[in-house]
């Protein structure tokens, strides 16, 4: 198995990342602030505005370190890569699914109904956890009907009909997601899922986390061989890391909606760290996306038993497990790929 190795975040708008070496330097005002050697980090994540060397870059591309530059809002804005890897019999095999639509059909209906199944866990351990402090009714209706959902993906007979389930499934699952925030409810209000911008603090953590999510997604697939912009579910388009989003649909409710209910509920973010701009959109400040990352890095230590695997696996090698399996599967080594449901 892979080891987990760390990836370096740059929350500091005004730095500037360079080599020294077989060292990431990172400089402000021409200052050197840190440095770490390229063989102990597996991705660099920069919101700066300044940029990168093309030493670096080289770098980077030469030990297959994922570069990649997001605003400091969490929008990607773009990724340096070196030659591709894997086997382009792999990726050969990748594109001709992609082109036949029944093909496609099957695994994007694995992959949403990955997603409802495990929506439906994180409101079933609110249940669980808080009965005294939610509203039940409210719960338990959402919870019927993603089941029903579930049943519906698995049934579902072209990709139109199975993204019309999807998207009611998650208009079910935000609608009492707010209801899952058990302190600083008056500062952290969600009345549905918002993006480009996002209107609210609970939106804007979603975004941010869901942004350090997709790194890592793309990476996963990319260590693998894969192409992250060939997908089955998303529609393909100039840019789009279609793949790496429908990879992400699994991951979403276990990896990035909980680590947002633990921030709030736990108190570790306050309403002070966030910052509504003139457009309306809101904004994380530096300390608070500097301590979303810190519980991002330690989230990804916790170690889980894999439930295809049977084997105790990082959590932040999650992703990589699935891109394993997935390319075990188009080579076809598995009758199926095996979605990642948390129990």
């Amino acid at each position: 198995m892979r080891k987990l190795l760390n990836t370096l975040f740059i929350t500091t708008t005004d730095a500037y990342v360079s080599r020294d070496g077989e060292n990431v330097v990172i400089k402000v005002e021409n200052k050197e602030r840190f440095r770490i050697p390229v063989h102990n980090i597996e991705g660099i994540v920069s919101m700066g505005f300044m940029g990168a060397s093309p030493s670096l870059m080289s770098l980077c591309a030469e030990r297959k370190v994922a570069l990649s530059f997001v605003s400091p809002g969490g929008r990607f804005l773009g990724r340096v890569t070196g030659p591709v890897s894997g086997n382009v019999l792999l990726r050969r095999k990748q594109y001709r699914i992609a082109d036949d639509s029944d093909s496609c059909l099957q695994i994007s209906k694995l992959f949403v109904a990955g997603k409802i199944a495990n929506s439906k866990t994180v409101l079933q351990r609110a249940i669980r956890d808080h009965s005294q402090n939610i509203n039940l009714v409210a719960l338990e209706d959402a919870i019927f009907k993603l089941k029903f959902k579930l049943k519906q993906v698995l049934n579902a007979r072209n990709q139109n009909e199975l993204r019309g389930y999807e998207g009611e499934s998650a208009l079910t699952y935000f609608s009492v997601f707010g209801q899952l925030i058990l302190h600083q409810k008056e500062d952290f209000k969600m009345e549905g899922r918002n993006r480009r911008p996002p209107l609210d603090n609970v939106n804007a953590l979603l975004s941010f986390i869901y942004t350090l999510l997709m790194h890592e997604v793309r990476a996963a697939l990319e260590s693998v061989g894969l192409d992250p912009c060939v997908g089955f579910l998303h529609v393909d388009r100039p840019g789009r890391q279609s793949l790496a989003l429908d990879m992400m649909e699994e991951f979403r409710p276990f990896l990035a909606d909980r680590l947002v209910l633990s921030l709030i509920n736990r108190k570790q973010i306050t309403k002070s760290g966030f910052i509504r701009q003139p457009a309306g959109g809101i904004l994380m400040n530096d300390a608070t996306r500097k301590e979303v990352i810190t519980a991002w890095q330690k989230r990804k230590q916790e170690e889980i038993i894999h439930p295809f695997l049977e084997e105790r696996v990082p959590i932040g090698l999650l992703p990589y497990c699935q891109a394993l399996l997935m390319a075990r599967y188009l080579r076809d080594d598995l009758d199926s790929y095996p979605v990642f449901i948390n129990r």
